[in-house]
C-alpha cells in the first residue's frame, strides 16, 4: 500500500492473509470445475408427471399439448409390419457360394444356404433335366430319379449314348446333408447302375460310378441353382432333415483331454483340418496322414514376428518352429482332434490355441 505522497507501504499481515485464503478458495473453485454445478441430465428417469396447468377459474389452460404426442398405430401398416429382416450372414461364410470340392473318390458341391432353402431348388433340377424325382426322403436328405434311359435330355445328362437293346438301367441319386461349415449345404450327385426300376429309394451308394460324370452332374446343378437364386423358396419338409452340427468340442475331464470331434469320415477330416491350416495361416513343418498327425507353428502371427531392430536386416517373419502337433484319430465313425507341444519344443504351450483355431473356423 501507498501513502499520501506515493511512498510504498508494507501490507498489514490481515491483508495477506485475507488474499491467501481468496487465493485458495478460486484455486479451489478452478480445480473442481464444474462438480459444484449439480448433473440432472437423468432426472427426467425418476420425475413424476405434474398436474395439468389451471386458470384462476379452474378450467384448464386452453392449446395444452404434447409437445411430442405419440402417434397412434393400427391395421396392415403398422410398424411392426415394416420392421426389415435382419440380414443374412450366411453369405460371409464362404468366399463363394457355390464350390465343387472333392477328397479321394468324393466329390460335393458346397452350397453356402441351409438345406430347407436347397432342396426345393434340387428337385426342380431334376424335373427340368428330365430325370424326374420318383423317390425321396427329407429324413434321409435322398432324392432317386426315374430311370433316365426313357429320356433324351436324361440320357445326355448321364452320358449315355444312342439307345440300344439290353443296355443296362442308370438312375441318379442326389443327396444333400449339412455342410461342416454353419449354415452350408453339401450335395453330391451319384448316378448308378440298376436291374429293372426300384419302385422304391434305394440306399446310398458309397462309391461313385464314374467320378467325373458326377463333378459334370454338379457343375450343371451349380449353373441352375446360381441362375434360381432370386426366386428361391423354403421347404417345410426339409427342416426334418438332420441339423445337427458335424464340428463339436469335448471339454477336458479327468478321464479325457480336450479334443474337437469332426462326425466325418478320415479322408474328410483330415482334408478339413489342412484346409483351416492353410487359411488361417498354421505353418506346417511336418505331417504323415497315414500316421495321422500335423506337426505346426501354433503361435500367433504377432509372435511369429522379429523385433523391429531384427527385422531391419532380415526380413520380418522368423523361421516358423514345431510348437504343437495336431493328432487325427478315427474312432466309431468320427474323427478325434488333439494337440499337445511338440517334442523337443520348450516354450509356450499352444494346444489350446490351436484347437480354438480348427472349431471357431470349422463350426
Amino acid at each position: 500500500m501507498t501513502d499520501s505522497n506515493n511512498t510504498v507501504m508494507p501490507c498489514s499481515r490481515g491483508g495477506i492473509r485475507v488474499r491467501s485464503l481468496l487465493a485458495l478458495a478460486m484455486a479451489g473453485i478452478f480445480a473442481s470445475g464444474c462438480s459444484l454445478i449439480q448433473d440432472r441430465s437423468d432426472d427426467y428417469a425418476t420425475a413424476e408427471q405434474a398436474e395439468p396447468l389451471h386458470g384462476i377459474d379452474g378450467e384448464p389452460l386452453p392449446r395444452q399439448r404434447s409437445a411430442y404426442p405419440i402417434r397412434s398405430v393400427s391395421g396392415s401398416g403398422t410398424m411392426a409390419n415394416q420392421v426389415p429382416r435382419p440380414p443374412d450372414l450366411t453369405a460371409e461364410i464362404l468366399d463363394e457360394n457355390y464350390v465343387i470340392e472333392s477328397v479321394n473318390d468324393q466329390s460335393w458341391l458346397l452350397v453356402n444356404e441351409v438345406p430347407g432353402r436347397i432342396w426345393p431348388a434340387v428337385a426342380a433340377w431334376m424335373n427340368e433335366t428330365g430325370l424326374a424325382v420318383a423317390s425321396d426322403s427329407t429324413q434321409l436328405g435322398m432324392m432317386q430319379s426315374e430311370i433316365a434311359n426313357f429320356s433324351r435330355r436324361a440320357r445326355e445328362l448321364v452320358g449315355l449314348g444312342e439307345a440300344v437293346s439290353g443296355e443296362p438301367l442308370t438312375l441318379v441319386q442326389v443327396r444333400l446333408a449339412p455342410g461342416v461349415r454353419r449354415k452350408t449345404t453339401e450335395i453330391q450327385v451319384r448316378p448308378r447302375r440298376v436291374e429293372d426300376a426300384p419302385g422304391r429309394l434305394l440306399p446310398w451308394q458309397d462309391q461313385p460310378m464314374d467320378q467325373a460324370r458326377e463333378e459334370q452332374l454338379l457343375n450343371d446343378l451349380s449353373q441352375f441353382l446360381q441362375a434360381r437364386e432370386d426366386n428361391r423358396s423354403y421347404s417345410r419338409a426339409a427342416l426334418d432333415m438332420s441339423s445337427e452340427p458335424r464340428v463339436s468340442m469335448r471339454r477336458p475331464n479327468a478321464e479325457q483331454e480336450q479334443a474337437v470331434v469332426i462326425e466325418l469320415p478320415y479322408d474328410r477330416a483330415w482334408g478339413e483340418v489342412r484346409r483351416v491350416l492353410e487359411d488361417e495361416n498354421i505353418p506346417v513343418l511336418d505331417l504323415d496322414q497315414s500316421a495321422g498327425y500335423f506337426l505346426v507353428d501354433g503361435r500367433p502371427a504377432e509372435d511369429r514376428q522379429r523385433g523391429w531392430l531384427t527385422s531391419w536386416f532380415a526380413g520380418d517373419e522368423v523361421e516358423p518352429v514345431a510348437t504343437n502337433r495336431v493328432d487325427l484319430v478315427e474312432e466309431d465313425g468320427r474323427v478325434i482332434v488333439t494337440a499337445d507341444r511338440a517334442d523337443g519344443y520348450n516354450g509356450g504351450n499352444y494346444s489350446r490355441s490351436v484347437l480354438s483355431r480348427l472349431y471357431e473356423y470349422l463350426y
